[in-house]
């Protein structure tokens, strides 16, 4: 008999584990694929699937997801996480990759209420039916709860070794995750940073000084204390990581200045012709003023 095969998204999260657990549980032999972009990575999903003794594949959507941050067709959340639209969009995605090399459906993580803006149903039906997927995506654990699916009818599957888990507690799961002996998983999170309300705001700001804005400018916003004066991005690094991931991300233009002194490396971005000079003198207002002890003899580097 051909052995029934699905393609499973993966967080990283418990629920997206347990999710191929079952899924394994029940027969299935399951290829977990995970998306990173300019506002998440998959380190979590890469240490879930090492634990688990599976490959993981990872499909780089940094373009495409950035587009639509900037004009979610569904709207943004509470900050800046358009999760309807992102969720649609890495659906269609593995859609692709399923009808590409055969894949039988497609598995989620997904729990029933547990998110109020992706995971309620009236969510789920609409990304499903935009994403082109209406009865093809399982979700093992609350496929009891759900319409049946198209491999339910094609007898791929049998809805009994599946679960009925709803709402945001994690009880369930947290037994679940004994039975199946995971100890390793990391602690429920809000989501990726465009769910982290500072981080909304600075996008906001950014994308209207720069409705043009690329995946750099977003980045760089990462790295530091973010300021804005006018049309001019000023970004304080924090610590030692920080300072040499604003060397790494410079760009031609950007003024990027080092203390010699212990203090933060200052990446200095105009998004209008502004005077080198200016721009330099901004910089080294922003080191002064975030170093605590600044000696009377020092100089400062412009990184060139």
């Amino acid at each position: 008999m051909k052995k029934i095969k699905c393609l499973s998204l993966c967080s990283g999260g418990l629920d997206s584990i347990l999710a191929i657990k079952i899924l394994e549980k029940n027969g299935i032999r399951v290829q977990p694929i995970s998306f990173v972009s300019y506002f998440f990575d998959a380190e979590a999903a890469k240490r879930a699937c090492k634990q688990l003794g599976i490959k993981l594949r990872i499909e780089d959507i940094s373009e495409k997801h950035l587009r639509i941050v900037k004009n979610p067709k569904h709207g943004h959340g509470n900050a800046y996480n358009p999760c309807i639209d992102c969720h649609k969009m890495m659906l269609i995605e593995t859609k692709r990759i399923m009808n590409k090399e055969g894949y039988d459906f497609i598995a989620t993580g997904e729990v029933i209420g547990q998110r109020p803006m992706s995971q309620n149903r009236n969510a789920l039906e609409l990304i499903e039916k935009k994403a082109g997927l209406k009865g093809k995506i399982i979700r093992p654990l609350s496929l009891k709860l759900l319409p049946e699916i198209e491999a339910e009818k094609r007898g791929l599957i049998n809805r009994e070794g599946f679960y009925d888990i709803s709402g945001r507690s994690r009880t369930i799961q947290i037994e679940l995750a004994k039975e199946f002996g995971i100890k390793d998983y990391p602690s429920p999170a809000g989501g990726c940073i465009l769910t982290e309300n500072n981080y909304g705001k600075i996008l906001s700001n950014l994308f209207r000084i720069k409705p043009n804005a690329n995946g750099n400018d977003c980045l760089i916003v990462r790295r530091g204390r973010v300021f804005f004066e006018g049309n001019v991005l000023i970004v304080v690094a924090r610590n030692h990581e920080e300072c040499t991931a604003l060397e790494l991300l410079m760009k031609r233009g950007d003024i990027v200045l080092k203390p010699d002194f212990p203090g933060p490396t200052v990446i200095v971005r105009s998004f209008t012709k502004n005077p080198k000079e200016e721009l330099i003198e901004k910089g080294i207002e922003y080191i002064l003023k975030y170093s605590k002890n600044v000696p009377d003899d020092f100089a400062i580097e412009l990184v060139k």
